[in-house]
């Protein structure tokens, strides 16, 4: 009842667009004259038409904001709002064959569009998570600028409000107190001349909260703006851009303070290698070195990078994390890393160049970054959970994509090498409520494990998930060709498997209800796989173990 009457509320307060206020003028052009009296224009979206380019004018007819939209033309998937404001009048251009489309006086968006004075966020979405992060709406990717302070964790992240595929860049914001439980903010940072707000990370220097992001317009370059407000709104530095360069892909700085030179360190993805800067006032940045070179995965572009140190016993050694797209272990996107030694001005790598290493065996774990800052020293990391070969594919509208659990990092030794493992964050088991008798759409599967194990995950539809434990190779898998909906994507039905670095004795598995997150309860073996199942797995059936489920509170 509660919802049909905000329903109700959001119709009656709902004015469509008058046909007088909209200019046709050409096969692929018109013009939109704005009712400055509300506060949203609701535009319909159909996401297989190409984008329509908006720009939107103020009331002296300059321009104020870019957009990309794909207006529906013959139906309407879902509605985004875009706050007027000061907006007069939007020109907008279509793209494609007007022999295809039809005329331009005929397309739906016109009947469809309208004003109100809100925007209903009620979750429709049969896959939305409910205990991982996603957008109240739109299309996100990279998580941004995480950093904790004052008890609470920011989430900023790559968003779409307009749409549920990637495009028109911006930084969406999120807040929590305890890793699990988010709260949408107002947008932290939009597109300016300079550019889309392309990925980059966040730091805390005395009161103020500083951010450095690419700005990606013609070329792609760095940026910075200044938080007086912990993080809830940011002003961009007139000196912009601070750091530029001739390499067409330039981009995600992270920064961090090194204590031993007193200086500021930014670590950037330029191509297949990753450049790291130094600076005394975070505003003049001088190059260093770079690292990369013959090192690791080079099967696509380097992104998203990290770098940090970690206790291993009583040495300390320090930890690039490198996303990677495609090159995957599996085909896409992935996250490797490499270990070894900083010194303020130079990485150096323990192992052999041809080592490549993976923090996550699955098909959907990506852009993984730090949380600058987190309590108790910490290494706190979330990352996308997709990957670019399906992201814009995948069967959800109202939204796509979320992060992964939090999880902690540290390291183990396994022959002469050294790697990072990955643990669910104690916050998780904080979340831990009552044991079920079965699975649900969202819990916590804990399997004591007895030498090699088959664990499937199933409904009464037939859909299931396989994961198996070899305790003899050393391998544990998880087959989603039989998930449920894989018909969305030829690279998303498949069979992911991950080295073990020993013996596996517990599994922790988190569901919800359109992921798996397998983890070595040790944090030796981490594997993440979204499914998209018609109804929930509510059978478990274990071979070589015991199960004990869990709801997340």
């Amino acid at each position: 009842m509660k919802k049909l009457l905000i329903m109700i509320t959001i119709l009656l307060m709902a004015a469509n667009v008058k046909a007088q206020e909209v200019l046709i003028l050409g096969d692929n052009h018109a013009m939109l004259k704005l009712d400055q009296g509300r506060k949203y224009l609701l535009l319909p979206v159909q996401e297989k038409e190409e984008n329509a380019a908006i720009a939107v004018m103020d009331g002296r007819n300059e321009m104020v904001k870019r957009l990309n939209v794909r207006l529906a033309v013959d139906k309407v998937d879902y509605f985004v709002p875009v706050e007027l404001k000061d907006a007069k009048l939007f020109e907008i251009t279509f793209h494609g064959d007007r022999r295809t489309k039809g005329a331009i006086k005929d397309f739906a968006c016109w009947k469809e569009m309208k004003y109100s004075d809100s925007f209903d966020t009620t979750n429709r979405e049969h896959f939305r998570p409910l205990y991982h992060h996603t957008p109240v709406y739109g299309w996100m990717n990279d998580p941004n600028g995480m950093f904790y302070k004052d008890g609470t964790w920011h989430l900023y992240y790559q968003w779409n409000p307009y749409g549920s595929m990637w495009e028109n860049m911006t930084w969406g914001h999120s807040t929590s107190r305890d890793l699990i439980h988010w709260e949408s903010q107002p947008t932290a940072i939009e597109a300016d001349w300079l550019g889309a707000i392309f990925s980059g990370s966040c730091v805390t220097n005395g009161n103020d909260v500083v951010a450095f992001y690419t700005s990606a317009g013609q070329s792609q370059v760095q940026s910075m703006a200044v938080s007086k407000d912990n993080g809830r709104t940011f002003k961009k530095y007139e000196g912009n851009p601070v750091i530029t360069s001739d390499k067409p892909d330039f981009r995600d700085p992270n920064v961090f303070w090194y204590e031993s030179t007193k200086r500021w360190i930014m670590i950037l993805a330029v191509g297949q290698e990753m450049q790291i800067y130094s600076s005394a006032d975070l505003k003049a940045w001088q190059y260093e070195s770079s690292f990369g070179q013959e090192y690791g995965n080079h099967g696509g572009v380097w992104e998203c990078p990290d770098l940090f140190p970690l206790k291993l016993q009583h040495s300390e050694k320090w930890v690039l994390i490198c996303n990677i797209n495609p090159g995957g272990p599996f085909g896409g996107s992935a996250t490797q890393y490499f270990v070894g030694q900083f010194d303020g001005h130079k990485f150096t790598c323990e192992s052999m160049p041809k080592v490549t290493k993976w923090l996550d065996y699955g098909k959907d774990h990506y852009a993984t970054v730090s949380f600058y800052n987190a309590p108790e020293n910490r290494r706190v990391v979330l990352a996308w959970m997709s990957n670019w070969q399906y992201a814009n594919q995948v069967p959800t509208l109202q939204f796509r994509s979320a992060n992964s659990i939090p999880r902690d990092l540290g390291l183990f030794q396994y022959g002469e090498e050294t790697y990072l493992s990955a643990v669910p964050s104690k916050e998780m088991l904080a979340a831990r409520g009552a044991k079920l008798k079965k699975p649900a759409e969202a819990c916590e599967i804990v399997v004591d494990v007895k030498g090699a194990a088959d664990i499937t995950l199933s409904n009464a539809k037939g859909e299931k998930v396989v994961m198996r434990y070899d305790a003899h190779q050393h391998t544990f898998t998880m087959d989603r060709t039989q998930s449920g909906n894989v018909s969305f994507s030829e690279h998303f039905a498949c069979t992911t498997e991950a080295p073990t670095y020993g013996t596996i004795k517990q599994l922790r598995l988190f569901i919800d209800r359109c992921s798996i997150e397998a983890f070595d309860a040790e944090g030796k073996m981490v594997m993440t796989n979204l499914v998209f199942p018609s109804e929930p797995y509510n059978i478990i059936k274990v071979k070589g173990g015991k199960a004990t489920i869990y709801e997340i509170k």
